[in-house]
């Protein structure tokens, strides 16, 4: 490896809009986002499904008819 090159890995800390504070290592020293696995709804476990009715249910819905007239 060349010499002076890489960056410094150093102790990081992330912190979430929810006022989570994580603490790691990386190249830079502070970060701040806005979800994190304590505040997201997937990992949470309240993360809602709006489409309940399959694609191809929605499909024959719409199409079904007419392309069974058409033929």
């Amino acid at each position: 490896m060349k010499v002076d090159i890489h960056p410094k890995y150093v102790e990081a800390t992330i912190s979430c809009a929810c006022g989570n504070v994580i603490q790691t290592r990386s190249t830079v020293k502070e970060m701040h986002v806005n979800t994190c696995s304590a505040c997201h709804p997937f990992f949470t476990g309240q993360a809602k499904y709006i489409d309940t009715e399959g694609r191809v249910e929605r499909f024959r819905k719409r199409y079904g008819q007419k392309a069974a007239a058409a033929k």
